[in-house]
């Protein structure tokens, strides 16, 4: 389904940017610590290209050797091209890996044969294993591993400390073999660098790597971690996805860039990484080991508090001769986790409909964290109904258990229409009526608002029109123009007045 030639590294990617003039290079000193945020906000806010800052100064006032990436992912167009399409390709892409997930059978050869490309996706998805690679070019081993050499950034005043925030961070669970690539989870968590060897992986309990992290500590074994910095971008966006469980993200990379993924035997510790990424952190999770990690500034607009969470000795650091370090921002919207999720939104559309019939459209509003609230457009066709679809949703996928506001519209609304919204509640909703309350559901941990850490009341709104036992009462006519005169309006303003004017 791929509409843009593979990007099988970041560098591919950086170069297609710089041929369409979205990357723009800055040889001004930027101090990592606070300033590039700054300045990578305020290029974002505008839609602004890709940064290459190549003079970097850490926190000690020296420049770093290696160039700073950010914005990579500022634009839902470059959040496409990262997919592999253009952004009127998303509904098509959406469409693909939704039959992906679910195929139907064929119905014939000719309907076999028509499948062809989705044959070569699951094809593609079979790794290429490589005993020398790019990011292995420098090895950096034992005592002399020393994390200050990249030039990590502290994003916000009230920050802890250096923050790694565009980390692939790949495991595996207890039992499994490093070959064993289909069993591989690549998530992207928050990793603060405590030391010269030293990170703290903040992972939630309802995440893979931490679900691994359980299964090895269960033996008394550390568990083995890669991080990856700087993969090419259908891996980073595969480890954003919200995949299930039994997808590995490498695996799915492949398909998305309809090439095998090329992948190399980590240096110290068992796993397989990416061959061509820039920089990878080699190491081990202790099983029992914990350090406060935070506070630091995330996507709520807030700083989340300091909590405990499991600290990894890193054995490694192998990196490409010339590395790139790619890093972002996360704040209050808009920042790039807020600009992919308006993209995965149009993604998971079609996945929701096979699932969810009458669903007609969905948007998450990016102001209200991405995923906070919901507003669903459908079909109507029975009492209940919209209750049924807020229920499937919550219950439906990993991610729809932190929206803590599900709205239901009719399919005569525009769901990504503020105005259209505020119509529905004003009109179609009665508050003793279409208002469902859940309590002690699961929450985010950074949502200050809930009672409980951890767990939260969720609230459904009917906002369509009810029918059937839904009302006693007879409901009201929309009133709309007819067509013939909407279009005798137009044509008489097209005569009379200038096209600015109308």
């Amino acid at each position: 389904m791929r509409t843009l030639p593979p990007f099988l590294s970041l560098r591919d990617f950086l170069d297609w940017c710089a041929r369409s003039d979205q990357l723009q290079r800055i040889p001004d000193r930027v101090p990592v610590r606070h300033q590039m945020t700054a300045v990578h906000r305020a290029v974002l806010e505008r839609g602004g290209p890709v940064l290459r800052f190549n003079r970097p100064v850490l926190e000690g006032g020296a420049e770093a050797d290696i160039p700073v990436i950010a914005n990579l992912f500022g634009t839902p167009g470059r959040v496409a091209a990262g997919l592999g399409v253009t952004p009127g390709g998303l509904d098509d892409l959406g469409a693909f890996l939704a039959a992906l997930r679910a195929p139907a059978p064929p119905g014939g050869l000719r309907d076999a044969l028509s499948r062809w490309p989705m044959l070569k996706a699951a094809l593609s998805t079979r790794p290429k294993i490589t005993r020398s690679a790019p990011v292995q070019e420098r090895v950096i081993e034992g005592d002399r591993v020393d994390l200050s050499m990249i030039p990590v950034q502290t994003h916000w005043p009230g920050d802890a400390g250096p923050l790694i925030t565009w980390p692939v961070v790949v495991t595996r669970p207890h039992g499994t073999a490093g070959a064993d690539i289909n069993r591989y989870n690549a998530g992207v968590y928050r990793a603060q660098v405590l030391g010269r060897d030293k990170i703290i992986m903040r992972w939630l309990p309802h995440r893979g790597g931490a679900a691994h992290h359980q299964s090895w500590a269960r033996h008394g074994a550390p568990t083995p971690v890669a991080i990856v910095l700087g993969a090419d971008p259908a891996t980073l966006l595969s480890a954003a996805l919200p995949l299930p469980e039994t997808v590995s993200e490498l695996s799915f990379a492949g398909a998305l860039n309809n090439a095998r993924p090329r992948l190399v035997p980590a240096k110290t510790v068992d796993l397989m990484v990416p061959a061509d990424a820039e920089i990878v952190l080699e190491g081990l999770v202790s099983p029992t080991a914990l350090t406060p990690e935070g506070p630091f500034g995330d996507h709520t607009g807030y700083y989340n508090r300091a909590e405990p969470f499991p600290v990894m000795k890193v054995t490694a650091i192998t990196h490409r001769r010339d590395p790139l370090y790619l890093s972002t921002y996360t704040g209050r919207p808009p920042d790039e986790p807020a600009i992919i999720g308006e993209v995965f939104n149009r993604l998971a559309l079609p996945t929701i409909r096979a699932q969810i019939p009458e669903i007609r459209d969905l948007w998450l509003p990016p102001a209200a964290c991405s995923y906070r609230m919901a507003v669903v457009s459908i079909e109507k066709r029975y009492p209940g109904q919209a209750r049924r679809v807020m229920m499937a949703l919550w219950g439906m996928l990993p991610q729809f258990s932190y929206t803590k506001m599900i709205i239901v519209v009719d399919a005569d609304l525009n769901p990504s229409n503020w105005d259209d919204i505020a119509w529905a509640l004003a009109t179609r909703m009665d508050p003793s009526r279409d208002v469902m309350l859940m309590e002690n559901t699961p929450m985010d941990y950074l949502d200050f608002a809930s009672p409980k850490a951890g767990l939260a009341g969720k609230m459904g709104i009917d906002a369509t029109i009810k029918i059937g036992t839904e009302t006693g009462r007879e409901w009201g006519e929309v009133m709309q123009t007819a067509p013939e005169d909407a279009a005798f309006a137009s044509d008489l303003l097209s005569r009379l007045m200038p096209e600015g004017a109308r």
